[in-house]
């Protein structure tokens, strides 16, 4: 540390923001109940847990007005199994179940479990507990008839479907008909190298009677087992939404239970979020849907949206068009495909600093497409933006440096009088005309700095088992042999030794255990933010050496 009022700050810093993360894991704001939602139960076979439905209001043909579409009649469990249909692209693996149309399982293939483990890859969304995550959708109708829900058994005309090198596109078709002569196709179109997959869901009623339907898309997920590690690396995991009225909004699993959402929304999104990933249903940009949220079992919880009713009109058909997002939080494309995506990628209540620190990162990666050296640049353009305050701060302290045999001849003079001698002190202050408190301010200043490249490197999945040099081939993951760590003490002891030394004992001995203290507490951080603590800490031992010497020399720099 640079002295210790900066160990004493930035400890303060990180003592807060860890106990920030324990009391408040889900640091959204509550949200508020709608006033006209009128709840429901949801049933065993975990249907989407919708009020009931008022009269619709809006035709496909606007020549007749519909009748009252009810909470979703959920068919019994089909006596045929159902069964998986693998889709396969240059970067997704998934499993749509028959059984409703489910997306089931699905894979990321350029985002392994581990480094060591390469062909091991990232299950996003999985279709048992425990963590099950699965991203459903279906149709709601009148209670007379019976609708495809995500509980109806449709068929394939595959088993597997493969993005052959030549293609763009894949497209997965199932479907459902009725006796009534009802028919529903779900299409499922894969993209190359996109996480967005889009759902049409074609209803076509060559029945003699209108057909009043409403279709639904939600994402149900149970509440995930508490990783494995360390508590310093606490981030959020839930559902959220976007609306152009609320912005971005965060829903934790406990705002479900307590507080069921149904919110009339044009455009926006819904989602739910964990840590460097994000699932969300996005609908065409002018529809009006209505956002949901419900707690069909203890432990499953659900987010989705429903449409406007309509009025298929007999020997006509109507399309229910939307896109779900599913895979890495990656910001430059996020919001590329729906407004305020990227916010997914929350950085919490410093994003205004932390998004120009990505984005130079960013840039600096893009230069040396090596996201260490990139962090090593970093910390040194930071450290150029604040050298001026860096120089009042070491200033400061070089003077008080040349007064320490000064201040201890006044502690032995006055021995245990305190107020002679801090009245003393100030007065040597004063004729000295140095100022105790000069260093504070850069300080501080600098603090939020620092916590905002922390949510940085923490949340950006583009640092997710990125390697830098030798051993350190993961900088999101702490380093394997506490190398940085180590350095990263040393390189404090050294600043120690440049600071002026306490008169107080007690405040001597703090400053000597402060370093190992540190040593043990950054070796459960990432190694990209150690690296970035060990840089700066290097370039401050320089530049504080360099002004203490020309100060101790009576230069006047």
């Amino acid at each position: 540390m640079d002295n210790l009022r900066l160990i004493l700050l930035f400890s303060l810093a990180f003592v807060a923001l860890l106990l920030y993360q324990a009391w408040m894991r889900d640091y959204g704001m509550p949200a508020t109940q709608s006033k006209d939602r009128t709840a429901t139960s949801a049933p065993k076979s975990l249907a989407p847990s919708i009020a009931p439905i008022p009269q619709a209001t809006v035709s496909a043909t606007e020549t007749s007005a519909p009748t009252a579409i009810a909470a979703p009649v959920i068919q019994e469990s089909p006596a045929l199994p159902a069964a998986l249909i693998t889709v396969q692209t240059d970067i997704l693996r998934a499993q749509i179940s028959t059984h409703g149309g489910t997306l089931d399982n699905l894979y990321l293939l350029d985002y392994p479990v581990t480094p060591e483990q390469s062909k091991i890859k990232f299950q996003l969304l999985k279709a048992e507990d425990p963590n099950l995550y699965i991203a459903q959708s279906g149709l709601i109708g009148s209670t007379k008839d019976v609708v495809p829900s995500h509980d109806a058994l449709f068929t394939a005309a595959a088993s597997s479907y493969n993005l052959a090198p030549n293609q763009d596109s894949l497209l997965v078709q199932l479907v459902w008909s009725a006796a009534s002569g009802i028919t529903v196709t779900k299409r499922f179109t894969f993209h190359r190298g996109i996480y967005l997959i889009d759902l049409d869901q074609t209803v076509d009623n060559t029945s003699n009677t209108p057909w009043p339907i409403r279709a639904y898309i939600q994402l149900q997920r149970s509440k995930p087992e508490e990783p494995k590690g360390t508590s310093f690396v606490r981030t959020y995991t839930g559902a959220a939404y976007y609306s152009p009225q609320d912005k971005y909004k965060k829903l934790s699993f406990d705002d479900i239970v307590k507080s069921p959402h149904h919110i009339e929304v044009t455009g926006g999104w819904v989602a739910m979020i964990q840590h460097y990933f994000v699932s969300a249903w996005i609908p065409q940009p002018s529809e009006s849907k209505t956002f949901y949220t419900s707690n069909p079992s203890d432990s499953h919880y659900v987010v989705g949206m429903y449409s406007p009713s309509i009025t298929i009109p007999a020997g006509s058909s109507h399309t229910f068009s939307d896109h779900l997002f599913a895979g890495p939080k990656l910001q430059k494309h996020l919001a590329a495909i729906a407004p305020g995506l990227d916010l997914t990628v929350d950085y919490g209540w410093l994003t205004v600093l932390a998004q120009p620190i990505f984005w130079l990162l960013d840039k600096l990666h893009s230069l040396f497409r090596n996201w260490g050296v990139a962090i090593i640049f970093l910390t040194i353009l930071i450290k150029a933006a604040f050298y001026k305050l860096s120089e009042t701060s070491y200033k400061s302290m070089a003077n008080m440096r040349k007064l320490t045999p000064k201040l201890q001849a006044l502690k032995d003079r006055y021995g245990d009088d305190k107020e002679r001698l801090n009245q003393s002190m100030m007065e040597m202050y004063k004729k000295e005309k140095v100022n105790p408190l000069g260093g504070c301010l850069p300080i501080v200043v600098q603090i939020p700095v620092f916590i905002a490249l922390y949510w940085v490197l923490l949340e950006s999945v583009e640092m997710r088992q990125a390697p830098f040099a030798l051993w350190i081939t993961n900088l999101s993951a702490p380093d394997p042999y506490f190398v940085l760590p180590l350095v990263m003490g040393i390189s404090m002891f050294i600043q120690q030794k440049l600071n002026p030394a306490p008169v107080d004992p007690l405040q001597a001995k703090v400053m000597l255990s402060m370093p190992f203290i540190f040593t043990v507490f950054f070796a459960f951080f990432s190694s990209g933010l150690v690296l970035y603590w060990v840089v700066n800490n290097l370039l401050s031992i320089t530049q504080q050496w360099y002004i203490t010497r020309a100060i101790e020399k009576g230069s006047t720099t």
